[in-house]
């Protein structure tokens, strides 16, 4: 887990790391996928199963082995399909992880501790 003012190492992947990565999952075909899709540590973000296939990745196998490494690298879970909307809301790094993927000046400067400071208040 992440301790209260740790950035995620990942969001400042460069696009060259995240492709050296799927490679180190056993995945050097799919390095080309990710290079030519410029994703970086933060849009690594938006990667999951359904985003895959657009990327060029159509294996459902290695969908499932990819989607589930992004996940434990982002440390968060997968949320269920059929998950009720009046549960509590998702955990924060998740959270902070959808404010992240934006782009722009307000999102590059926000930190971890900025955004649990915001839930607080």
């Amino acid at each position: 887990a992440l301790k209260m003012a740790e950035e995620p190492h990942y969001l400042t992947w460069s696009i060259e790391t995240v492709a050296e990565w799927i490679k180190n999952l056993g995945f050097p075909q799919y390095m080309a996928c990710f290079t030519e899709n410029k994703i970086n540590g933060r849009k690594l973000i938006y990667v999951n199963g359904s985003h895959l296939p657009q990327l060029g990745i159509t294996d459902f196998e290695h969908i499932k082995i990819i989607s589930s490494e992004v996940r434990e690298l982002l440390g968060i879970e997968k949320i269920p399909w059929n998950r009720s909307i009046s549960l509590r809301h998702r955990d924060n790094l998740g959270l902070y992880l959808e404010e992240k993927g934006w782009t722009g000046e307000k999102a590059d400067a926000l930190t971890y501790q900025e955004f649990l400071t915001t839930l607080e208040a």
